[in-house]
């Protein structure tokens, strides 16, 4: 699977206000329910704060990659959030986070959950990718940045 197969236009949202942690994985995860994917938003949340609980997901750089694995769903599915102001996180550069792309993958699925979580630490760890993405005000032109990035090694 590539990145653009994971997010669809309705799953992505800029300038979203969250004064926490907590409240950006509750926004993230009722973008990853939306449209037919069949999971509710609570059994997302839980799915990503599970894993928080485990390690934080954030990279540094402003950057987090929440994921999480559901039994109910056969579908991986991914949304984007850009904060308009970053939320404490603890991620590994002690920075605040305005960038979430958030994943669920169906709980068998362990290759393909690995690959697609470094192709998204491949794609966020490119300086100019995080600068055109915090740029960028319209979800289509965030699609469309997504959708053009190439991985190096895969």
């Amino acid at each position: 699977m590539r990145l653009p197969d994971l997010i669809t236009l309705e799953r992505i949202e800029c300038d979203v206000e969250a004064g926490s942690k907590k409240r950006a994985l509750e926004l993230i995860s009722a973008l990853i329910a939306r449209g037919d994917v069949g999971l509710g938003e609570a059994e997302v949340f839980e799915s990503l704060l599970a894993r928080e609980r485990l390690g934080s997901t954030g990279l540094g750089h402003g950057v987090a990659l929440p994921h999480g694995r559901v039994k109910t769903s056969e579908k991986t599915v991914g949304a984007f959030v850009r904060l308009r102001k970053g939320v404490e996180f603890d991620a590994v550069d002690r920075e605040p986070v305005d960038m979430l792309f958030a994943m669920l993958v169906p709980e068998h699925s362990t290759d393909e959950h690995l690959e697609l979580l470094a192709q998204l630490a491949e794609m966020f760890s490119d300086a100019d990718m995080r600068r055109r993405l915090r740029e960028t005000a319209d979800p289509a032109a965030i699609k469309r940045l997504i959708d053009s990035w190439q991985p190096e090694a895969y």
